[in-house]
């Protein structure tokens, strides 16, 4: 195990790209699984986090992720073995949350989970999407609603204290009443954390495909549903802390936050991404070659100042903590003026609102988010082309 002088945060993810069958909807890299490519992907992905454990030497790991594809497909004893190779090279926080994704029909075993528990995973995200069995079969899921109720109660009975539930709304030949039941059902399981998506047509899948024969909610329904979500929610105790997320009070997924807050995270995996020592990268989606030994990048940049600034501005206005004055015009040395023009604007039609660090969107603003940050970029594009006029004319006094 690294020394103790560790200080610097740190997430990891760990990419799992298996899967019984591919969803309808799904554009992530995942693969059909067997076990002779399980184990030699767990091997691989072993060495993997032994080779760049020495750069982490300075590093506390908050947070591991394991995602994908279907995680618990790959089996316990190996989660488990994946698991022990990051407490033995890294330096693992004894608070850390260990996240695995899984599955309803392959997470119906409570002694499987119970072992996965033991082992130091203590939180459990379920891909339930809706609890309308024809809705599941439209989408390609294979699970039923009977069986994400008993994963449900299997994780209970193993010892997880954390469970997360993963729906989408705005789904095929979905009405507004399916969608109100889901959500019922859904918070009946008494969930600590609910992620509620709405559904979007990535090109190269099924659904978009057929997107012209499909009977979808339309825009006014999807909105509908999804401001029925966050009241819904927040009535039965789950508080917004993101566009799609909510959680009972200290149950946000710490992992996910450092996305959204821009804190550094590793990936491990073909496809996964990192954003780690000030360059973001990524794996070339390529099992077999990632089995190689061939860790090949997609991409690879060093982010710089002004990239930065725009995603703090993207990504700070996805949550309810929302941007602050402070940062953009001491962290980022920026002034604030031309973005706070536009938020009281945004705050007459109830789409932003202060709060005591600076703005945020209401649940309505998050629905034209893109559109609002797009305004707020240009704004700050703007101003910075109007700064670099000045100081051409010689008044360096705004530079």
């Amino acid at each position: 195990m690294p020394g103790k002088k560790t200080a610097l945060p740190l997430g990891l993810y760990l990419h799992i790209p298996f899967c019984a069958a591919k969803c309808a909807y799904c554009d992530f890299y995942s693969l059909p699984h067997s076990e002779e490519k399980m184990d030699g992907y767990t091997a691989a992905l072993r060495r993997h986090l032994e080779e760049v454990a020495p750069q982490a030497a300075r590093h506390r790991v908050e947070t591991v992720y394991f995602g994908g594809g279907t995680p618990s497909y790959l089996g316990a004893a190996r989660l488990v073995k994946l698991l022990k190779a990051v407490k033995k090279r890294y330096h693992l926080a004894p608070d850390a949350e260990i996240t695995l994704e899984a599955n309803p029909d392959s997470a119906g075993d409570w002694r499987t989970l119970r072992a996965l528990r033991r082992a130091g995973f203590n939180r459990l995200s379920l891909g339930v999407q809706s609890s309308d069995d024809a809705v599941l079969r439209r989408i390609g899921r294979i699970h039923t609603w009977e069986q994400a109720k008993q994963a449900a109660e299997a994780a209970r009975r193993a010892g997880f204290e954390n469970l997360s539930l993963d729906l989408i709304y705005g789904l095929p030949d979905q009405t507004m009443d399916i969608w109100q039941q889901t959500l019922r059902d859904a918070v009946a399981l008494a969930p600590e954390h609910v992620s509620a998506y709405g559904l979007k047509l990535e090109p190269g899948t099924p659904l978009y495909q057929q997107r012209e024969s499909l009977s979808l909610p339309d825009d006014d329904l999807q909105a509908d549903m999804y401001l029925y979500a966050v009241d819904f929610l927040s009535e039965n105790g789950y508080g917004q802390y993101e566009i799609s997320n909510f959680a009972r009070p200290g149950r946000a997924s710490r992992h996910n936050l450092k996305y959204w807050r821009m804190e550094e995270y590793a990936g491990f995996g073909p496809g996964a991404h990192s954003d780690w020592g000030g360059v973001r990268y990524a794996y070339n989606r390529d099992l077999d070659g990632y089995m190689a030994g061939e860790l090949r990048l997609s991409e690879s940049s060093e982010i710089p100042p002004r990239e930065r600034e725009q995603e703090y501005i993207m990504l700070s206005l996805r949550t309810v903590e929302g941007i602050s004055r402070r940062e953009v015009e001491y962290g980022y040395r920026r002034p604030f003026a031309p973005m706070e023009a536009l938020f009281q604007t945004y705050a007459a039609h109830g789409l932003a609102e202060t709060t005591e660090a600076g703005w945020r969107l209401t649940p309505r603003g998050f629905l034209v988010s893109n559109q609002i940050i797009g305004a707020l970029l240009e704004a700050m594009g703007t101003d910075e082309a109007m700064r670099l006029d000045r100081a051409a004319r010689g008044d360096f006094r705004v530079v």
